[in-house]
């Protein structure tokens, strides 16, 4: 990517704070070009699906996940935290897990949030890209779920939970040390039963006793090594003891272990009970310090409550419309998910993220480059009329 490129493309960021679609003449004014130069270069960006164009209401552009995608990692490949991608490793319902490395070859993984590739896949098109509300768009909510998951596990690792050890976090990417083992739910035999089912069992008792529920603790988001060791993953869903809902989080969690358990003959009179946690710590203040705060957290359930009922409402509607059942669109699961949507509404597949060039030409040197890309780190998706509000949220 050109230095030119790199300097639409952010621009094209920085312009989202407040538009939906952001305006060419935005575009140009931000990047600092000149007689319409944006043109030949957003044309090479809508090519490599980078940024989807929109001309119903006025000629403009937004970013796409493959976009979002780049500008992360050009910001972990400035702080000297990442180095080199490789394969897919991991594809969940709204994420995907590569490969990555540092200057020390040290093995890394790379997890993207994805939020909204469900929503994607139920709605064959769109008026519009992403179904941008009166609220923040999917690249926002996923900003806010990494940020979310890099503050949570750099509070529980620092208090001696087995969780991988987080290293970096740039918009909706989180970078952490690669984890040596399999899912849970891949095992097939188990040498100790037991012993690992008390390991779980004490996991969540131990995160309830530091003020903390995981929301989902399963079979999907626990990896074991080949000695048996434990270790808990993905942590965006987690809630506060204090949740109003915190008793029916933690019994879920509980009963989740147990049912798993059982599939392999294996049961405990040990189960964890809600009522009988007695808390002993409080991880607020370490999550506050990690960036991720109360107003965050309010602002990622009103959100996605938001975004939830209106694509309920969308696919009820469109469902009407058309007769088609939306759950059975056949959307691909690898690849960029959730990228760029093509001029009449449907979404595209975006490219793999392994072949976004690393390595190209600095995008801008010195302190303006910096400032340009850090600055435009908080795509908030707001309509204009809304480009006040949550203004703290944006890095």
């Amino acid at each position: 990517m050109t230095k030119e490129e790199f300097r639409v493309l952010t621009a094209v960021e920085m312009g989202m704070k407040n538009h939906e679609i952001v305006p060419v003449q935005l575009i140009e004014s931000i990047a600092g070009l000149r007689g319409g130069g944006a043109h030949k270069l957003l044309s090479g960006l809508l090519r490599n699906k980078l940024v989807h164009h929109d001309n119903k209401k006025y000629d403009g552009y937004t970013l796409t996940y493959a976009g979002y995608d780049y500008l992360a990692l050009k910001s972990f490949t400035k702080r000297d935290t990442i180095s080199g991608i490789a394969q897919q490793i991991g594809v969940g319902k709204e994420s995907d897990i590569y490969l990555a490395q540092d200057d020390n070859e040290r093995q890394l993984a790379l997890k993207l949030h994805r939020l909204g590739r469900i929503s994607f896949r139920a709605i064959r098109q769109k008026r519009d890209y992403l179904r941008h509300r009166q609220s923040a768009s999917w690249l926002y909510l996923s900003r806010l779920a990494a940020l979310k998951e890099y503050a949570f596990m750099k509070a529980l690792h620092e208090n001696g939970f087995p969780v991988p050890t987080p290293v970096d976090v740039n918009r909706h990417a989180v970078l952490m040390t690669l984890v040596d083992g399999c899912p849970m739910y891949q095992v097939r035999e188990f040498r100790h039963a037991d012993r690992i089912y008390k390991t779980c069992m004490d996991i969540i008792c131990r995160l309830a006793q530091y003020g903390l529920i995981h929301g989902d603790f399963n079979e999907y988001n626990l990896l074991v090594s080949e000695d048996e060791q434990v270790t808990l993953i993905d942590f965006p869903q987690m809630v506060s003891t204090s949740h109003p809902n915190a008793k029916m989080y933690f019994d879920r969690d509980v009963e989740g272990v147990c049912k798993f358990f059982r599939k392999f003959g294996y049961s405990s009179d040990y189960v964890g009970r809600f009522d009988d946690i007695v808390k002993q710590h409080d991880l607020d203040v370490s999550l506050a310090a990690s960036g991720f705060t109360k107003q965050h957290q309010a602002a990622l359930e009103k959100l996605v409550r938001e975004q939830a009922t209106s694509d309920s409402a969308d696919q009820k509607a469109e469902g009407e419309d058309d007769g088609d059942d939306p759950s059975k669109d056949n959307g691909s699961g690898r690849g960029g998910g959730g990228g760029g949507g093509d001029d009449d509404g449907e979404i595209v597949e975006a490219p793999d993220i392994a072949d976004l060039a690393l390595s190209g030409s600095e995008s801008e040197s010195g302190s303006e480059s910096d400032d340009r890309e850090e600055g435009a780190e908080g795509v908030s998706g707001r309509p204009a009329e809304h480009s006040g509000e949550g203004s703290e949220d944006n890095a």
